[in-house]
C-alpha cells in the first residue's frame, strides 16, 4: 500500500483510502480537484482528500502532489495501479 503525507502533520495515510475508514479530521475533503483550494490549504500545511468515484477522478486527484489521498467508496479502486493507469 502506498502512502502519502497528511499535509503538516507528521502523518502518513494510503493514498487511496475507503471513505470511512481513514481518520480525516482537519483536513479539506473536496468532492473534485480545486486549483485554489489546493493552493491555499498546502500552503497552510492542510491535509487535502479529494473523492473520488471512478478510476480517472483518483488519477486526477492522485496527480496533484498537494492530495494526501484519494477517498473511495467503490473497494475495487483500492486495487488501482496508479503506474500502469498513468503509463500504460
Amino acid at each position: 500500500m502506498r502512502e502519502r503525507w497528511f499535509g503538516a502533520t507528521g502523518r502518513r495515510v494510503p493514498e487511496i483510502a475507503l471513505e470511512g475508514e481513514v481518520d480525516v479530521t482537519g483536513a479539506l475533503v473536496l468532492d473534485a480537484v480545486d486549483d485554489a483550494a489546493l493552493r491555499t490549504a498546502h500552503d497552510a500545511g492542510r491535509p487535502v482528500v479529494v473523492r473520488a468515484a471512478s478510476a480517472e477522478e483518483v488519477k486526477a486527484a492522485l496527480a496533484r502532489p498537494e492530495v494526501a489521498a484519494a477517498l473511495v467508496t467503490d473497494r475495487s479502486l483500492l486495487d488501482l495501479d496508479l503506474t500502469e493507469l498513468t503509463y500504460g
